[in-house]
């Protein structure tokens, strides 16, 4: 449930990247862009200025890693269940009639509905200077992943990687052996991505294979104040159900973290909507946790809701998110804040 701002589902606009030079096919053609594989090692160029802990460093560096993944489709019915090809082939000729195709190309991949897995760097940036300096041999955990990206840069920098997600499409995506299991990079470091389908800790099933014994948690722009305490009506299809107590929710990520290990909330948001306009809880970025019910649990608190939006419309900027037709005011419309927990 990684979003770039979730319940949009959108890639932040399509000025994302930074303006490559113009095409070759003649004076009148249009400035192109690059995408999949190509986009992600573009932006990770442009923004590799603004970083200066070794974390976020050898993160972009990881881009140049990536592989490229087997091309494959994937269907979606009307109730827009997701199928991968091996799932299709189950249904009966009439429900194979009435699904949507869908070709899944490096962009969808790596990107899916959300954006650029390189904006977490800043949480990475953030983390290198609070003491986390490598990825190689941590267990980390990425609640609500949203993309194999991030978990994939990490494998290749020697992590064992596990994203958990309950969105539907993700399994249907990351369907194929290649996408789980040993990563090994060109720099001989050998890491593991494995992702979890289901509602963690709710579920038994989910919480097995999740396991423990964690370095580091992160959760990017899933775990949001105003999608657990909305601050208006909205439908509750546009909020997050822990599926336990928050009281239940916050132990369970403190036993997940091994003593000393770490916890990132790190939400990038845009401007609340004005009084007269519907509400938008995606954009209430700030922890959804008190602090004494953090503290209650053994976390000691090393920041909590601090205001990071100065440095992420920097890295906006820099992937050119306020650039081409349907720019962001950067301004007036970005915002982010971070809460960093350390288990006692």
């Amino acid at each position: 449930m990684n979003r770039a701002f979730p319940g949009t589902i959108i890639v932040l606009a399509a000025a994302q990247l930074a303006m490559a030079g113009p095409a070759q096919a003649g004076p009148t053609s249009a400035p192109t862009e690059p995408s999949g594989l190509a986009a992600v090692r573009a932006e990770a160029r442009a923004v590799a200025g603004l970083v200066t802990s070794e974390l976020a460093k050898s993160y972009l560096a990881a881009a140049d890693d990536l592989p490229s993944p087997t091309p494959r489709k994937i269907y979606r019915d009307a109730a827009r269940k997701y199928y991968a090809a091996a799932q299709r082939e189950g249904l009966s000729a009439e429900e194979r009639e009435t699904l949507t195709e869908i070709d899944v190309d490096e962009q969808l991949y790596y990107m899916t509905k959300y954006g650029t897995p390189l904006a977490y760097v800043r949480p990475f940036e953030l983390l290198g200077h609070a003491g986390v300096r490598e990825a190689e041999g941590l267990r980390i955990l990425d609640f609500g992943y949203g993309g194999i990206g991030p978990l994939r840069l990490l494998a290749g920098l020697g992590a064992d990687a596990v994203g958990v997600d309950v969105d539907p499409f993700l399994p249907a995506l990351y369907s194929l052996p290649e996408d789980q299991g040993p990563v090994a990079n060109s720099g001989g470091k050998s890491g593991r991505v494995t992702l979890v389908d289901g509602r963690w800790p709710k579920d038994a099933v989910a919480r097995k294979a999740v396991g423990g014994g964690f370095d580091l948690i992160v959760s990017k722009n899933t775990l949001k104040n105003g999608y657990l305490h909305p601050e208006r009506p909205v439908d509750k299809r546009m909020l997050l159900d822990l599926g336990v107590s928050e009281e239940a929710f916050v132990g369970a990520l403190y036993e997940a973290l091994k003593p000393g290990g770490v916890l990132m909330i790190y939400n990038i948001c845009p401007a609340p909507a004005p009084p007269d306009k519907p509400y938008v809880p995606w954009a209430d970025g700030r922890c959804p946790f008190p602090r004494k019910m953090l503290e209650a649990a053994g976390f000691t608190i090393l920041k909590f809701d601090e205001d990071d939006s100065v440095e992420v419309r920097r890295m906006a900027r820099a992937f050119g998110w306020d650039r081409g037709e349907g720019g962001m005011d950067l301004e007036k419309d970005l915002f982010a804040h971070y809460t960093l927990l350390r288990r006692s």
